[in-house]
């Protein structure tokens, strides 16, 4: 059985337990919960306390896999462009149709407000702060304090600023540092993978005082969040038979018959790199020369996370407006920059980890509380297949189009691909 679906069972089972002991025996509810509240609370804690080096490390190792991709070669670096413009705009438009969702079907009120008094470790909201006060804080005086703050804007810009400046300095050195932020890395995913591991505990234990507290509403309101994050994640995967035909100039039925192979991997596996061989094969029947095929499509399964961006902050704008959070203009153009250098970081990781190391940030980001991922990764097993079957569709069309801008003369063909990036 596999991890994911040991938590969600947790939580079904957590759920029931406490929807079940407040109905038929509700003088138990205390004491249990009372045992309950503090086990998910240290479960959650020891989940968030691997976020901060793991966003760092990922940031740094994320900008310096992505610099050495562009500077494999005028393909591989128009690719670089293209996937990045592409993963920004899936989370601006996460910004747009998160909100939109949630006006058309909202939450309904009555679960909205069991949920945030059932969940624990969920403080009142800080005040927004004035627009310079705003920015004057995104550059953090001291770095350390902004750390161990969690304050992730500034430190993820700190991270962005330290990995470009690696990128200047002595091959040795950069490869070195970038060695030491990989050790980092894979060391922190060994302690999220023994977190996870215990998972099932955790949530069950999380799930057991939300059922208690929360009732059968707490189904509604999960039901109600799977349902606004894969519509997001459906339009953004969507766009990619748009990109396909315009920018590769193949016809949508032939694209989507190509697609299929791969499409049913993704469904199956939940994994984009599973994927390749049959993405492979389906750009080769659309008339892509192996040679191309082979530069873009491992660079965009390595690189490119199209759905990412706009499902993470979809989750973040989610949460924001389950807590009333109000969100500005403002707010919603930093969380798109962050959704999207957040999941150019976390490439190749599990599911469940990934989600975690890219959400919580963009909720800091956003104000939003990050005490529910503990409870909402439980369920996060449906709103992977549609990101991994996204991605694939977003690998395979943007190959295509970088393929036809590889098959014209030079002037032309940089043409069609700024023109697409734009």
């Amino acid at each position: 059985m596999s991890q994911s679906t040991r938590i969600l069972l947790a939580l079904i089972a957590g759920l029931l337990v406490g929807i079940v002991l407040a109905a038929y025996a509700p003088e138990s509810v205390d004491p249990v919960i009372s045992v309950a509240q503090p086990v998910g609370q240290a479960w959650l804690n020891a989940l968030q306390m691997t976020i901060v080096p793991l966003v760092f490390s990922l940031l740094v190792t994320g900008v310096a896999a992505t610099a050495k991709a562009a500077q494999a070669g005028r393909l591989a670096g128009r690719a670089v462009a293209l996937y990045v413009t592409v993963m920004v705009a899936s989370a601006l438009s996460a910004a747009f149709l998160t909100p939109l969702f949630l006006g058309l079907v909202p939450l309904p009120t009555e679960s909205a407000a069991a949920l945030r008094a059932a969940l624990t470790g969920v403080g009142p909201n800080p005040p927004v702060p004035p627009l310079g006060e705003f920015l004057s804080g995104i550059i953090p005086n001291n770095i350390i304090k902004t750390t161990a703050d969690s304050n992730f804007l500034s430190m993820i810009i700190f991270a962005l600023i330290f990995a470009f400046a690696l990128m200047r300095i002595d091959v040795e050195l950069r490869e070195l540092l970038v060695r030491v932020f990989t050790a980092v890395r894979d060391t922190m995913l060994v302690v999220i993978g023994w977190v996870l591991w215990v998972g099932p505990l955790g949530v069950f234990a999380l799930a057991l005082v939300v059922g208690a507290r929360a009732g059968s509403g707490a189904f509604h309101a999960l039901v109600h969040y799977i349902l606004i994050v894969v519509a997001v994640g459906l339009v953004v995967t969507l766009c990619a038979y748009p990109m396909a035909m315009f920018g590769g100039r193949v016809s949508l039925a032939r694209f989507s018959r190509a697609a299929l192979p791969s499409q049913a991997v993704a469904v199956s596996t939940q994994s984009s790199l599973a994927s390749l061989p049959a993405m492979l094969a389906g750009a080769q029947s659309l008339g892509t020369h192996v040679t191309t095929a082979g530069v873009t499509l491992p660079l965009a399964v390595a690189l490119l996370r199209a759905t990412g961006p706009a499902m993470n902050f979809a989750v973040a704008i989610y949460i924001a407006h389950w807590f009333g959070v109000p969100l500005s203009l403002g707010t919603l153009a930093v969380g798109t920059l962050v959704a999207a250098l957040m999941s150019l970081g976390a490439v190749s990781l599990p599911g469940t980890v990934s989600y975690v190391s890219s959400v919580a940030p963009v909720c800091a980001a956003i104000g939003a509380p990050t005490a529910p991922l503990g409870l909402l990764v439980a369920v996060e097993t449906l709103p992977d297949i549609m990101r991994t079957l996204g991605n694939v569709m977003w690998d395979l069309a943007t190959t295509l189009t970088l393929a036809r801008g590889e098959q014209m003369p030079g002037d032309e063909a940089d043409t069609l691909v700024e023109h697409m990036i734009d």
